[in-house]
């Protein structure tokens, strides 16, 4: 069944269950997921239709979570109907306007502000009627190893050798035992400027979450402070981590010293930046989703800052010389890189 015919019969539905008459469907622009967005136009207001294939995509997980984060006060599109076998959802139009469009040197303190308190209520939600599953050992390695096989092998045409897999298992090794001793919390797992709405009076709304998963507590904050598509000065991101901690330990969280807790958050991140540059290699490799490739080189940027950063940490030293010594260089050469790393509010 081609996209066209999935549309016509999800706007039949959305017709059906809302009691409409014609309705005008225009594309909303996507993720990196199978899903399919549509703004659903009609005479008594608009809603976004999402066309989620059932055999690839969490229907049932969507509409669980989405109810266990609007109860501990985190602002969630409204399901106004909804079809899991089918994938056919009728969501709550929060408008055009996500974070990143919204985000300049002036404005980035209130927001972050903003989004670090919606993590705070994660960070204290009861993680039962979430129903997750661990972000145990398996899945976060499983995660990495996104990285030499997409990014690598099939991206860079460098070969992973014997050595290169020796460095990379040392460096798995220490990111995930040291994720896994966090304190555990609900984790969105994609919280980040594109995935939050901007409402009315500078609310934010979080989207894309069926994928949240029971992990570290500084995961989301990462994923948020050292986004893949906007870039801001380190000491900056620091300042923010810290008041996160603070924050965090204001409402009863136990954390360790502020030193150990900045640590779990940069390993954190290089975990999490490692993954996604194999997830990006293989959107563009596998999905023919080219528009990635443009944020590698800040992805890139990312996992250097870190490894230099701790470039006394044995179980980080020799991947950190192969990465530097191997990867680098091949990265740069290529045409992707030739847009330097930064965006909005980079500036260091």
């Amino acid at each position: 069944m081609t996209h066209r015919d999935r549309r016509e019969i999800l706007r039949a539905w959305y017709e059906s269950e809302a009691c409409v008459g014609a309705t005008k469907l225009s594309l909303v622009a996507g993720d990196g997921s199978f899903r399919r967005y549509y703004r659903a136009e009609a005479s008594r207001g608009s809603a976004v239709l999402c066309d989620s294939p059932l055999t690839v995509e969490k229907n049932a997980e969507f509409l669980r979570i989405a109810r266990a984060l609007a109860d501990a006060g985190v602002r969630v599109p409204r399901v106004y109907h909804a079809d899991p076998r089918r994938g056919f959802f009728a969501l709550e139009d929060l408008g055009k306007q996500t974070l990143l469009a919204r985000l300049s040197e002036t404005s980035v303190d209130g927001y972050y502000a903003t989004a670090l308190a919606m993590l705070r209520q994660l960070a204290l939600a009861d993680p039962r009627p979430f129903v997750l599953a661990d972000y145990d050992y398996r899945r976060l390695a499983t995660e990495m190893g996104l990285f030499p096989e997409w990014f690598c092998e099939k991206l860079l045409k460098v070969s992973f050798n014997a050595s290169a897999e020796a460095a990379f298992a040392a460096l798995e090794r220490a990111l995930c035992k040291r994720a896994l001793a966090q304190t555990q919390v609900v984790v969105h797992r994609d919280f980040h400027a594109r995935n939050l709405m901007v409402l009315a009076g500078g609310e934010l709304a979080s989207i894309d979450f069926q994928d949240a998963v029971l992990g570290p507590i500084t995961y989301d904050a990462v994923s948020l402070l050292r986004d893949c598509y906007v870039r801001w000065p380190p000491d900056r991101v620091r300042g923010w981590a810290r008041d996160f901690r603070e924050t965090l330990i204001a409402g009863g969280v136990s954390l360790p010293e502020e030193p150990a807790f900045l640590i779990d958050f940069d390993w954190m991140g290089l975990q999490r930046h490692i993954k996604v540059l194999g997830i990006f290699a293989r959107l563009y490799l596998r999905d023919n989703k080219a528009v990635y490739l443009q944020d590698l080189p800040r992805v890139l940027a990312y996992v250097s800052d870190v490894l230099a950063a701790y470039a006394g940490e044995p179980a980080l030293a020799d991947f950190a010389h192969w990465f530097q010594g191997e990867i680098v260089p091949v990265a740069r050469r290529q045409a992707w890189h030739a847009v330097p790393p930064g965006g909005r509010g980079a500036a260091e």
